[in-house]
């Protein structure tokens, strides 16, 4: 079972650049630095300022969302808004009732227990998880058969912050004792994309103009986990390459990128203008070619492009739907007029197949 433990660090030290925890060190570390999101920011303030006057610990709070949309960093924000420690896991590495027991056992008073994809929790796991949540205690059965009796172990007061990208597969009972709120993060807008690509590449010591940084923004899949992945390839494209250019005093000397430097690097990792990769075009085009634009069933498209459903369905046809390229029908699988745009297909020509 895997456990990592966070404390306050140094601000002098937490601005330092390190490569090996670029993630880490393009994390918000400030509730105004944290763009987006504004009505979980707002509600999460109202929560954490009414525990401190009364003098209580923050109730439990349960994110859900697409990957990448920083559900791990809001509780970063609220660890350290509130002073107090947090120890991370996930509900894979949970396995079985002793580890759980371990974890919560070893807990201060008013630390945060953050559980990662907390709906792959085993289910006897998390049936000791509720009294834990709802009364500050720990039920333990000791032996089997007629001689087994219950232990109960009190808890030191905590708070139990969950994430999860599968919100449908966490159990009503479990998601009825997040006291605190139930929080879905929404997908960002082009305009607070580029905000935090401004933000990463000033922490990356790198300058991107207007134009560049709406480049990497429209393509970024409304996701700022894949706009910061996006940013250090073309930061990485740029100095293999030598495109950049060096701009301020000999002291604070600054790599400058411009629109060029980001289309050649996004353009290498087969990502287009509108943020589709190779594996989205060919849907898209598999769907067109071979099937005349639909309606096809998912079975049909998973075979024809060697996935697996549910890869189809979670990773890549979410973002096609979000952007009007592919509708979804009690029939099964449309491309739209956009779809057959964008890749330069002509519609009336495909349609005349079927006649």
């Amino acid at each position: 079972m895997k456990i990592m433990s966070t404390q306050k660090t140094n601000k002098k030290d937490s601005q330092k650049m390190d490569d090996s925890f670029l993630d880490q060190t393009l994390r918000p570390r400030a509730w105004d630095e944290y763009i987006g999101q504004k009505h979980i920011k707002d509600n999460i303030k109202i929560l954490l300022q009414a525990a401190l006057e009364r003098g209580h610990i923050p109730e439990h709070i349960l994110f859900y969302g697409p990957p990448g949309l920083g559900k791990t960093t809001l509780a970063h924000l609220i660890a350290k808004e509130t002073g107090k420690q947090m120890k991370i896991t996930s509900g894979p590495a949970i396995e079985k009732v002793g580890d759980l027991a371990s974890v919560l056992t070893n807990l201060s008073p008013g630390d945060i227990l953050f559980i990662d994809e907390i709906h792959r929790l085993n289910k006897m796991v998390e049936e000791i998880l509720y009294p834990a949540m709802e009364s500050g205690v720990l039920d333990i059965i000791i032996g089997k058969g007629p001689s087994a009796r219950t232990i109960q172990l009190d808890l030191p007061p905590f708070t139990l912050i969950a994430a999860t990208t599968r919100v449908a597969l966490v159990s009503s009972p479990l998601r009825s004792r997040f006291s605190g709120g139930v929080f879905r993060l929404e997908f960002y807008s082009n305009e607070e994309i580029a905000k935090i690509v401004e933000r990463s590449s000033k922490l990356l010591e790198i300058i991107l103009d207007k134009d560049a940084l709406e480049e990497v923004a429209k393509r970024s899949r409304f996701t700022p986990r894949t706009a910061n992945y996006f940013l250090k390839r073309v930061r990485d494209y740029a100095q293999v390459n030598k495109k950049s250019q060096k701009e301020g005093n000999q002291k604070d000397l600054k790599e400058k990128l411009d629109k060029s430097i980001v289309k050649e690097a996004l353009n290498m990792l087969a990502v287009d203008d509108i943020g589709l990769n190779s594996s989205d075009r060919k849907f898209l085009e598999i769907l067109i070619e071979k099937f005349n634009g639909g309606p096809v069933g998912l079975k049909t498209m998973a075979a024809a492009l060697s996935e697996e459903e549910a890869t189809l369905e979670e990773v890549i046809e979410p973002y096609l739907i979000q952007l009007g390229l592919l509708e979804r029908t009690a029939r099964g699988r449309v491309a739209t007029k956009k779809a057959y745009e964008h890749l330069g297909f002509d519609m009336k020509k495909v349609q005349e197949r079927l006649l």
